[in-house]
């Protein structure tokens, strides 16, 4: 990519991106695309564009491109040490990429969260998790959903990973979680931030599914999803409602996250305890944004991610002095 450009967005699902590159070409700004799927680049080369923006998924491996994850985070963190800004860099992408270390940014921030257990090792895994069941089986990196179960003992994770030795890839790590019960006709929150601030929050209603990625792609309103990610399909599709009533403590905890994650733009999701108590659970630094979501309270989403990109851009040099990778 010898070019000049003014951005580079980093991206490995090319359906994802077709929204935000309609935004930038609308607006007319000059931006590269590095696809993270078949990519190559060299440490030695100063970047060349001015400003980078990650959309790099944890969920890649689900679609075959598990090469993308290690070549995002090395590009990246090269990218930085040429001294380039790097949006939802290879700080927020590293975070998102561990469950464990989501739950342990939310202890030292006074967060409720659910009570998590990594392992690469089942025995290792059931003396630290004692007899708390239900509980949730989890990939340690994540990805929309892909490879999650609801398990009732110790003994059918046992059987699980005996008879689907594949659910430890791709990274041979995984995680038990806290199963807390929700009201179902309420579903999870999702709050979407950009820059800081909140952009707008939804009510995401389940019907039993895990694949909860707001992406129109993954879960269209019609439930004909051309995604990857393979479980039972729900009887219903997945429902997202627009959220106007967030109470502000929520708002105030995700922000809170996305400060101290390094997020410039991103996803949080909580739920609501039976005991009224809000459960904070998952932080996504690649952040599909849902049109119609952003549509009901007035604006197009992707307008205001070009927003912020040409904000951060009148903030950095106008030239740098050598070409990108």
């Amino acid at each position: 990519m010898g070019k000049r450009h003014d951005l580079v967005v980093l991206f490995e699902h090319p359906e994802w991106q077709k929204p935000l590159f309609a935004a930038l070409e609308r607006r007319g700004l000059a931006y590269g695309q590095f696809d993270l799927k078949r990519g190559a680049f060299d440490p030695d080369r100063v970047p060349e564009a001015r400003l980078y923006f990650n959309q790099a998924s944890p969920s890649a491996y689900v679609r075959g491109n598990t090469r993308a994850v290690p070549l995002a985070l090395s590009l990246m963190r090269s990218l930085e040490l040429g001294g380039a800004r790097v949006l939802n860099g290879s700080r927020a992408f590293a975070l998102e990429l561990s469950k464990s270390a989501q739950a342990a940014l939310m202890r030292r921030l006074d967060i409720p969260h659910p009570r998590t257990v990594a392992f690469n090792d089942v025995d290792a895994a059931l003396s630290q998790w004692g007899d708390r069941w239900p509980a949730l089986l989890k990939p340690e990196q994540g990805g929309s959903g892909a490879r999650m179960y609801l398990l009732h003992s110790g003994a059918e994770l046992v059987r699980l990973l005996e008879e689907r030795p594949e659910l430890w890839l791709p990274d041979h790590l995984l995680m038990l979680q806290e199963h807390f019960e929700v009201d179902a006709a309420q579903g999870i929150v999702r709050m979407e931030f950009l820059g800081g601030e909140l952009l707008y929050a939804m009510r995401v209603v389940s019907h039993g599914a895990f694949n909860l990625c707001p992406s129109e792609t993954c879960n269209p309103e019609s439930g004909a999803s051309e995604c990857h990610v393979p479980e039972i399909k729900p009887a219903k599709p997945v429902e997202f409602h627009p959220y106007r009533n967030v109470p502000a403590a929520a708002v105030e905890a995700g922000k809170k996250l996305m400060t101290a994650g390094g997020l410039d733009v991103g996803g949080i999701e909580y739920l609501e305890a039976r005991d009224g108590r809000l459960i904070f659970y998952d932080i996504n630094a690649n952040s599909n944004l849902r049109a119609p979501i952003g549509q009901a309270f007035g604006f197009d989403p992707f307008e205001r991610v070009v927003d912020f990109l040409l904000s951060q851009l009148r903030g950095l040099p106008e030239t740098q002095s050598a070409t990108a990778p």
